[in-house]
């Protein structure tokens, strides 16, 4: 099929905060508000963090301690690769007597895509396989630590100013519990206790916001401005002489990789601890139920919740197209698929002239005006030869086939536009949908009643390609 290899010709139009065109297998589909959301409408929220190599699995306050990087597993300087352990035999002198040697097992790190050690480096061998590994000291760290504390307390600072001008706008509005008498009452006798949710010892009027005094106890953090030298280092006299030896010479990705020393030469590469990824969520931001939640075992790749389109929307893919030619009539095969258990019921339209949603059309579209009934998807249906196939009753004009829950269908395409660029057609499609996450509800004889159907509408686009010559 020309659109399973090629998911961009089928795109559907998603009606969020913005409106945006995607592929249906890139979409998802809320049960709850019963609309299409792609990636731009959802929140996402971090489950959980992980190393891809190892799999150790950490919560989020711990990852952001270790940076956001494994303690265990490094990646290769050179190709990024992950580097493995790996073990030899050295010679080295008896403790007993140093004039005789016996072989003693060393570990170094190696990577077993471009032949890297680091022994390549200079980097001492380990006696045990497990433990950190020496890593070189960014000479300027003390300076970045006291810019990152110094920000960090201006930071502070700005949100209690925010909130102590919130609090301005409400005092007038306070209650009588919360005046200066019944705070001083309070404290006095020791009743603030059952009411303090912050640290102990912090006052009451904290509680009550009239005093915002926290961290101005801490000790103030100055930095020195930086001073900009009048004379800087001079290049080597060989700068422009010495040959370059292009092996030698890291390239630009391995320098932004490693920022904090931007390194020069191949000799100054140094292994990077492996960066960590996470697991994520992804929400409803209409109505703040889960769209995707997967799994909290990193070993897992299983969801909990996965409420993708193609498992509830009717996804339309083109199976053959023929020769197009300009305002002539053409036959393009579409097929049609039911992701769903029940029958569903489905009508083409095509779009009204001054249609907000179709502004990428090239040519004129006629759809079937019958309805199409496609039926539930049966897993064991595909297996079983013996089944009796559902009479539906098809028109050939229309239906070219069916297959279980698929079927094959006709439009008739004339291009508009005499251009070089592929031709775009759009239509409605119209499906009944029965939500069947939602509780049952008894009827007065005791009998369930199903859940209701309700008629989703969907604009979907089709590129079908070049005009023929």
């Amino acid at each position: 099929m020309a659109s399973l290899l090629q998911p961009d010709r089928v795109i559907y139009l998603v009606r969020g905060e913005k409106k945006i065109r995607a592929p249906l297998s890139q979409l998802y589909f809320c049960r709850y508000c019963s609309e299409l959301r792609s990636l731009e409408c959802v929140s996402h929220e971090v489950d959980s963090h992980y190393c891809p190599s190892c799999l150790e699995n950490m919560p989020s306050a711990e990852a952001k301690l270790k940076k956001n990087r494994c303690a265990n597993c490094f990646d290769c300087p050179c190709c990024m690769h992950t580097l493995s352990t790996r073990a030899t035999n050295i010679p080295a002198p008896l403790p007993d007597d140093p004039t005789k040697t016996a072989m003693k097992k060393a570990y170094y790190l190696a990577c077993g895509f471009c032949r890297w050690t680091s022994r390549d480096v200079g980097m001492a061998d380990k006696s045990v396989a497990s433990g950190g590994w020496q890593e070189p000291e960014n000479p300027h760290s003390q300076r970045i630590n006291k810019l990152i504390e110094y920000y960090q307390q201006l930071a502070h600072r700005e949100k209690q100013e925010r909130d102590r001008k919130k609090l301005a706008r409400r005092r007038q509005c306070m209650p009588l519990a919360f005046s200066q008498h019944t705070i001083h009452v309070v404290e006095k006798y020791g009743l603030g206790t059952r009411l303090q949710r912050q640290r102990p010892g912090a006052p009451i009027s904290s509680l009550a916001g009239l005093s915002l005094k926290e961290g101005e106890d801490q000790k103030e953090i100055t930095i020195e401005p930086a001073q900009a030298l009048d004379e800087v280092e001079p290049l080597p006299e060989d700068c422009y002489t010495r040959p370059i030896s292009l092996p030698e010479v890291t390239t630009l990705r391995q320098r932004l990789l490693q920022p904090d020393f931007q390194p020069a030469g191949a000799s100054q590469l140094h292994p990077r601890h492996k960066h960590l990824l996470m697991k994520r969520s992804l929400r409803c931001r209409k109505c703040e139920h889960n769209l995707s939640k997967p799994e909290f075992n990193p070993t897992s790749i299983k969801f909990k919740i996965q409420l993708v389109a193609v498992s509830y929307i009717p996804e339309v893919r083109i199976m053959s197209i023929p020769n197009l030619r300009y305002m002539k009539e053409s036959q393009v095969l579409l097929t049609l698929t039911n992701p769903v258990e029940n029958i569903t019921h489905v009508t083409l339209a095509a779009c009204e002239e001054e249609d907000p949603d179709d502004i990428n059309s090239t040519a004129k579209i006629i759809v079937p005006t019958k309805e199409l009934v496609l039926a539930g998807k049966d897993a064991a249906a595909e297996y079983d030869e013996l089944a009796e196939p559902q009479d539906f009753q098809d028109d050939p004009d229309v239906i070219a086939f069916r297959k279980s829950n698929k079927i094959g269908f006709f439009i008739k395409v004339i291009p508009q536009k005499e251009e070089d660029a592929d031709v775009v057609v759009s239509f409605k499609i119209r499906h009944d949908f029965r939500n069947l996450t939602a509780p049952v509800r008894p009827s007065e004889e005791g009998a369930e009643v199903p859940a209701e159907a309700i008629w989703l509408t969907h604009h979907v686009e089709l590129s079908l390609g070049p005009l023929a010559p």
